[in-house]
């Protein structure tokens, strides 16, 4: 047991249906790729996922890793909403905070509300709850999935960012679980100048050369990228596809691009990863 599936999942609030309003068919290439990997994530029926996200907790130096009861979280946009709950795996958040902590990490463990119980409860932001509404229920078996939520830290080095991601392999198998791990990762942010971030062609570069990694099975190459150039393309994917190289060092999978867009602004990609077994 251990970690049987992996995958990179954009978290854009119209790939959700009910979130997409006039945009329905602008996103639907990349919703398509997000129903592909709920798809395949279900053939490997993973009692847990593991997601990192770049929205959550803002620790400075500092890796999160939540070990609340529960995590909860709502979105609205064009005046519909969503929301969700998820029970969290307790035992498997603290079994990656405490080995992280021995590797000597920087690693946190963090809860809100109350220490146990149903208030102890981290509120979700959006890069989890999207994901999730995809790949967080079972749909054969009309259950959720228990999670773990992590957020790395921009301010450490993408090397101890891969270890991380080392150690969450470690702790998967050590659980005897079946175990997910979702690198929630929007890519380029600065395609469109009448964006937030405005226009830099480094987001189409920066976005062309995590496709050409994924394909060419060659996702290491990346944490060679000028710091300069990253902050151009202002991507949000890279610390979490850092942790994602570090699981994928210690179980080996092979990947599968799935789809590629720029509906808006920035880009959204879907790909994932499993055993050759399951290819």
């Amino acid at each position: 047991m251990g970690i049987v599936y992996a995958c990179i999942a954009p978290h854009g609030a119209e790939t959700i249906p009910e979130l997409a309003g006039k945009q329905l068919e602008a996103f639907g290439k990349t919703r398509r790729g997000m129903e592909r990997l709920a798809q395949r994530l279900e053939m490997h029926k993973p009692s847990t996922i593991i997601l990192a996200t770049p929205h959550g907790l803002r620790l400075d130096q500092t890796i999160g890793v939540v070990t609340s009861e529960y995590s909860e979280g709502s979105l609205r946009a064009h005046g519909r909403s969503v929301k969700t709950r998820f029970r969290c795996d307790r035992q498997l958040a603290q079994e990656i905070l405490q080995t992280s902590k021995k590797a000597g990490l920087p690693v946190i463990g963090v809860n809100y509300g109350t220490s146990e119980g149903p208030s102890s409860c981290m509120p979700m932001d959006w890069g989890t709850l999207i994901p999730l509404w995809f790949l967080g229920t079972s749909e054969k078996e009309k259950r959720k999935r228990k999670i773990v939520i992590m957020t790395p830290s921009r301010e450490i080095s993408l090397t101890q960012l891969v270890d991380f991601g080392k150690v969450i392999a470690e702790a998967a198998k050590a659980s005897g679980k079946k175990v997910a791990f979702v690198a929630s990762a929007d890519q380029g942010h600065a395609h469109d100048k009448k964006g937030p971030y405005g226009f830099h062609p480094a987001s189409a570069e920066y976005d062309k050369l995590v496709v050409k990694a994924i394909k060419g099975a060659d996702l290491k190459q990346l944490l060679e990228l000028d710091r300069g150039f990253v902050e151009d393309a202002k991507p949000d994917s890279l610390w979490q596809m850092a942790i994602l190289i570090g699981v994928l060092e210690r179980i080996p999978m092979k990947g599968r691009f799935v789809s590629y867009q720029v509906p808006t602004y920035y880009g959204m990609l879907c790909a994932d990863f499993s055993p050759r077994i399951h290819q």
